[in-house]
């Protein structure tokens, strides 16, 4: 008697006889790997009636080639038992023999129909050529000729689902009811909404277009959809989210162990986009070098992505700190506006009508005083307008929101006053005439950093005087104990800024009493480093042969934008090809300078290289 006849000699209650005596052989506690536990096993304490040893571990040999066994032997067991107890169930249903075969489409029986011929016409095709070729020539082929196959696809098709019915009642245990879950169903994203109701439409005007193509095509549309049009199902996408999450929330009560997993349905663009159509205000950069960033951004399409944030770098590194602070100022007074008009948007439409109303009257007062120079005295109506101010100020802080602004193109109107007004009190009534006068003609030491703590009485010391001028200070410092630590957090960012600023300034003194002191070590010979891109080196020749002079800084990189745009892709690839050369020799003069110095020039030399990759990763980090 040949193996196969052996293994097919098993009935199934033998099967199970013989899974129940390797169960009771495996040992307690056994962890590890099945093939391991398998090559220790002593079959001839397996064998039983009429099966030997060998015979046993054939049988098992092929029963264990129908469950998965990255697990231990006795878990493999367990499933082993299963499968010989219902080897047709589940996915393995369709190896039933009685299981009816499913008919081929119109497609695949012109596709068998037709192969083997232009096989034999074109031997040198792949099956994948061949099928691209038979899927045109079925879509080419006439509605007349294609009904042969369609007629003879239905006729299968009614057949099968016949013999299907009867396979149902013949065999009811290998039939899963799938239980119908009372989970809501997970909301649709505004482009899954737009397939499925565009999909129907597609599919009458290309009626042979495969699911692939579909995809494609709708995709392609989508892409291409106005923003007016894309609202509309962005708009349907929330409404059924929160239908979603009213029916989790009514779940998860009758589910407690039941995990929560509801996600936006619109991604960061399609949000965006429908904060922009509601009126919410766009978020500026959080500082002055991110918003120079962006502005520069803009003109540098051409440039590869990888290369922008670096030539950003450069170019801000060469600014004076007078441009950069110009930067930051925008930064802060955008910043400002943006907090301010979200602070107007959470108000009640009352509330918002008389806090706007409360402006436009601190408005009108201040524009009627506040023309002229601002060391002039004031006039009654203006102290008027900015007691008024005050009162606005106070309301903001009294929300938790910091300033009040116009935030339109006009400028930023009430933050300065609302300052002015507060230093007013704060700072300016401490000086004398003499002070004023002698700080024209003496150099001073930079102003000393102020406290998160100091930062913020300074903001809402003119609400606090107008109360009870006696009491302000304890006044003050109890509130700012009493805030919360996220209520601190603006405070201790301005104040850490303002350290950074006077670290800053008195840098700048020193350097200035030293004389031309040196901003970092320069090493005698050492290679001057090429630039890292073609448009890099293109850049550097036009900012420095005199070209742009008469241009703005910005201007300048929005003029060499424009020009490398207009170079051709050769014109391009030279400048790569050269900086590419510049790189290599580059390398090979700096490996043969640092050889040339002393052990101690070179032990400088690393440590200062050191200390400035360190430095530009940290500043990386600070920026993104």
């Amino acid at each position: 008697m040949n193996g196969s006849s052996i293994v097919d000699a098993w009935s199934k209650e033998d099967c199970l006889t013989l899974l129940e005596r390797i169960r009771s052989l495996l040992p307690d506690g056994d962890a590890m790997k099945y093939k391991t536990t398998e090559s220790h096993f002593d079959w001839e304490k397996v064998c039983f009636g009429g099966f030997t040893g060998d015979m046993c571990k054939q049988k098992w040999a092929k029963v264990s080639t129908e469950v998965r066994k990255f697990r231990t032997m006795t878990e493999l067991i367990v499933d082993a038992i299963e499968f010989v107890k219902n080897p047709y169930k589940g996915k393995k249903l369709k190896t039933h023999p009685d299981f009816p075969k499913k008919p081929l489409t119109p497609y695949f029986r012109f596709f068998m129909e037709k192969r083997a011929k232009y096989a034999k016409i074109h031997p040198e095709m792949s099956n994948l050529d061949l099928t691209k070729i038979l899927s045109k020539k079925y879509k080419e082929l006439p509605d007349k000729k294609k009904q042969k196959y369609i007629t003879e696809f239905q006729r299968e098709k009614e057949s099968f689902e016949k013999n299907m019915a009867r396979f149902k009642e013949d065999y009811p245990e290998l039939i899963e009811e799938r239980k119908k879950s009372d989970l809501p169903e997970k909301p649709k994203t505004p482009q899954q909404l737009w397939y499925n109701h565009e999909k129907k439409t597609y599919m009458k005007l290309h009626p042979d277009v495969s699911q692939k193509e579909l995809k494609e095509a709708l995709r392609r549309q989508w892409s291409q959809l106005s923003d007016k049009k894309r609202l509309k199902w962005i708009s349907k996408a929330l409404e059924l989210q929160k239908d979603y999450v009213g029916c989790m929330r009514v779940y998860q009560e009758a589910h407690p162990d039941a995990e929560e997993h509801v996600k936006s349905v619109l991604t960061k663009a399609e949000r965006q986009l429908k904060d922009k159509f509601d009126g919410r205000p766009t978020k500026p950069p959080p500082n002055g070098y991110s918003l120079y960033c962006a502005e520069l951004m803009v003109n540098m399409k051409d440039v590869p992505s990888t290369e922008r944030m670096v030539l950003c770098s450069k170019q801000w590194k060469v600014m004076t700190q007078k441009e950069k602070d110009m930067f930051q100022k925008r930064c802060d007074g955008s910043l400002a506006g943006y907090m301010s008009v979200l602070f107007l948007q959470s108000l009640p439409e009352e509330e918002r009508d008389r806090v706007m109303t409360e402006e436009k009257l601190g408005g009108s007062r201040l524009g009627m005083g506040g023309v002229g120079s601002p060391h002039r005295s004031k006039s009654p109506s203006a102290k008027v307008g900015l007691t008024k101010l005050q009162q606005v100020c106070h309301h903001l802080f009294s929300h938790k929101v910091g300033f009040l602004l116009d935030y339109s193109e006009g400028g930023l109107w009430l933050s300065e006053r609302c300052r002015e007004a507060e230093q007013g009190h704060w700072v300016h009534s401490g000086l004398t005439a003499k002070e004023k006068r002698d700080g024209k003609k003496r150099t001073k030491l930079p102003e000393t950093p102020k406290t998160a703590e100091e930062m913020w009485q300074q903001g809402v010391v003119g609400d606090y005087l107008a109360n009870d001028r006696k009491k302000t200070q304890s006044a003050m410092e109890s509130a700012w104990k009493a805030m919360e630590k996220k209520e601190k957090i603006p405070w201790i960012k301005k104040a850490a800024e303002d350290q950074k600023r006077y670290e800053r300034e008195l840098l700048e003194m020193r350097t200035a009493q030293a004389g031309a002191g040196q901003r970092k070590p320069k090493f005698e010979g050492e290679p001057r480093k090429p630039p890292v891109s073609g448009y890099q080196m293109f850049s550097q020749e036009l900012l420095t042969n005199g070209e742009l002079n008469h241009f703005s800084l910005k201007e300048r990189m929005v003029e060499i934008g424009k020009r490398w745009h207009k170079l051709s892709q050769s014109h391009k690839d030279k400048y790569k090809k050269l900086v590419e050369e510049l790189q290599i020799e580059y390398k090979a003069e700096l490996e043969a300078w640092v050889k040339s110095l002393s052990p101690q020039e070179r032990a400088v030399y690393k440590e200062f290289s050191t200390t400035v990759s360190f430095t530009l990763s940290n500043t990386h980090v600070v920026v993104f």
